[in-house]
């Protein structure tokens, strides 16, 4: 009967951990990219070119939010070529050492209208966890029947934290690039094809059929 009772937790926790859909990021629709202070008086923003990943969410349970994304280090890019080869350079991010850096979501919580994702960032071999304040919206179905989710999202991040550690003092004081860089992220998410028909009647079957098993072996 035990084993009956663990069988039926578990199909029930399987069940509860599958309602949050899963989305592939569309590179055309998404933008990651960052602001930081120049010289105290000015801002520079750049982005990422190259990016992979997918997130998990479901409308009516927020929390059960998660995501896995790797952005490759190199395809920094801040519209001026020099710029961009002193970033990839070990000064910055050491793009050849650390080709990739990567974001794990691993929860949400949503207190009235406001949402904040939580999530591992890893630069440098440093894995810190970062806060990120978001909207979300839709889903949504495009013209081609596709679902679609997009989030948008930012975060105020300490490159020192993860030993993004260049920089120069200015004789007036402040810095030549600050410590304080802005994230600025803009998602959109494509929701993946739902598991074939005869895998589900299969996965359906040796479900049905363990606890089956379990009490005949309980009976036994």
């Amino acid at each position: 009967m035990r084993r009956v009772l663990t069988a039926t937790l578990g199909l029930g926790m399987a069940a509860s951990i599958a309602t949050a859909d899963t989305y592939q990021i569309d590179p055309k629709h998404t933008e990651i990219g960052f602001a930081v202070r120049h010289l105290v008086i000015s801002t520079v923003r750049g982005d990422f070119g190259e990016f992979s990943g997918t997130f998990n969410y479901n409308p009516d349970d927020p929390a059960a939010f998660s995501a896995d994304v790797t952005v490759q280090t190199a395809s920094i890019d801040t519209r001026v070529a020099d710029r961009n080869a002193h970033l990839r350079s070990p000064d910055f991010f050491d793009a050849e050492k650390y080709p990739t850096i990567t974001f794990k979501g691993t929860r949400a919580e949503k207190n009235g209208d406001d949402l904040t994702l939580y999530g591992d960032l890893t630069m440098r071999g440093v894995t810190k966890e970062i806060a990120l304040k978001a909207s979300v919206t839709g889903p949504i179905t495009d013209p081609w029947g596709n679902p679609r989710v997009g989030i948008d999202a930012s975060a105020t991040i300490n490159r020192q934290d993860w030993g993004v550690s260049w920089s120069q003092t200015l004789d007036s004081g402040g810095l030549v690039v600050s410590d304080n860089v802005k994230l600025e992220i803009t998602v959109e998410g494509v929701k993946q094809a739902a598991q074939p028909a005869a895998e589900e009647a299969a996965s359906a079957d040796a479900a049905t059929d363990a606890p089956a098993a379990e009490s005949a072996e309980a009976a036994d």
